[in-house]
């Protein structure tokens, strides 16, 4: 069976990119198999998961570069992988809608809140789980979104919802949400997506 062509945008320590190799590995994403990871750090730690796992793995700094340019060298990358589906596991970069038209509707990204709440600009990684706390929040937890170019504006996927403990910090929080909902959450999403992509394939 011919599968989708998933590339995995990061930018630090890709946890989330473990969850979905372990997912691939246990069969649980059946339709759709990581063939890249792109970081845009050079020193992001995800690259050595990637690598160890047998995937390929490219870093394309944004630093220095001008964001048109980045983006070009971007979807230069993905058509030469012939990639099919896109997720955002960290990555801090905020696609324009230039990237976001050419994988419309194929662009899957993770946040660590009950979307709508606590997303949007300037809420990501910690930032996140700070405002949560700041707030008295008695619940947080993960959301996967197809992405457009609202920032955490998109259709949502899945849901999970997290219990906040009363003394928990940042820290502490951000755990619990990785490991009770975005490791969960997003291979269940992914595979729901490329048995979709599947489909349209097929039918095409």
């Amino acid at each position: 069976m011919e599968k989708i062509h998933i590339a995995v945008l990061l930018s630090g320590g890709g946890t989330n990119l473990q969850a979905l190799i372990k997912a691939q590995e246990q069969a649980l994403i059946q339709h759709g198999i990581i063939t890249l990871v792109i970081s845009d750090k050079a020193d992001a730690y995800a690259l050595l998961r990637a690598e160890k796992a047998g995937i390929k793995a490219l870093s394309l700094p944004k630093k220095g570069q001008e964001a048109k340019a980045w983006e070009a060298d971007l979807l230069r990358v993905l058509e030469a992988h012939q990639i099919d589906l896109i997720v955002l596991a960290g990555f801090l970069t905020i696609l324009s809608a230039n990237v976001i038209k050419a994988y419309q509707n194929r662009i899957v990204n993770v946040h660590p809140s009950l979307l709508p709440a606590f997303g949007g600009k300037g809420f990501y990684g910690l930032k996140v789980h700070k405002a949560a706390l700041a707030r008295g929040v008695k619940l947080s937890g993960a959301t996967v979104h197809l992405v457009n170019e609202e920032a955490d504006g998109g259709p949502i996927l899945l849901q999970k919802a997290v219990r906040v403990k009363k003394h928990d910090t940042p820290e502490q929080l951000q755990k619990r949400v990785m490991e009770q909902a975005e490791w969960r959450l997003l291979p269940k999403a992914v595979e729901q997506l490329c048995k979709q992509l599947m489909k349209r394939k097929e039918g095409s």
